[in-house]
């Protein structure tokens, strides 16, 4: 599979990673088949948007998608980036082959569940993340269905190989400690308080 020099860059060096705790408006989107899942934090001030962080769990081209998308809607006003397309992310990219489109579907549809929510609370409305829930999709080779991510040994973070029983990815490059949810059974990052694949609370670990 050939991707661009553009996306071999946002994939190794990916901008804009991370949380942002007091984030005016949080959005996730991803696709319980492969696993890809993408959060995207935003601030607001003054209409525009000044930050702008994402944490995503997927293949190389879900964390170029998604680190693309930052650059473009740092600066924006809410309606600029509400008009940032799947389209127009591959544009920029440089373009991604056919049965990776769908990743750039779900960059967009994050930062753009992200300012909806923004919207809401300012509105008055609850502070809880919107979530939307992709339909399924193809993956890796085209046509062939795709493992659930988490269960096929590689790190939802920089699908790299996990390896051993304390759960860490070798890659050489995240290092992730992971562990397995006990509800839908997919890798998420040790220490968080929640799945991020489902939200199942993750109870700590006695320590020895």
């Amino acid at each position: 599979m050939i991707y661009t020099e553009k996306v071999m860059d946002h994939f190794a060096n990916p901008r804009n990673v991370g949380t942002l705790p007091d984030a005016d408006g949080v959005g996730q989107v991803g696709n319980p088949v492969c696993g890809d899942m993408m959060t995207f934090y935003v601030k607001v001030k003054n209409g525009r948007l000044t930050d702008v962080k994402f944490q995503t769990f997927g293949c190389g081209a879900a964390i170029a998608v998604s680190s693309m998308v930052s650059e473009m809607a740092i600066g924006k006003s809410l309606d600029e980036a509400m008009a940032i397309t799947n389209e127009k992310v591959a544009e920029e990219l440089g373009g991604l082959p056919k049965n990776k489109m769908h990743c750039s579907n779900l960059g967009a549809d994050a930062l753009h569940l992200a300012i909806k929510n923004h919207q809401d609370r300012a509105a008055g409305g609850t502070a809880k993340i919107a979530v939307a829930e992709e339909a399924g999709h193809e993956h890796e080779e085209e046509g062939e269905a795709a493992e659930p991510r988490g269960k096929t040994g590689k790190c939802p973070y920089c699908d790299g190989p996990v390896e051993g029983l304390e759960k860490l990815c070798e890659c050489g490059r995240c290092h992730t400690d992971l562990v397995e949810c006990p509800a839908c059974g997919l890798y998420t990052r040790a220490g968080e308080p929640a799945c991020t694949h489902c939200g199942a609370e993750i109870k700590a670990e006695p320590k020895s």
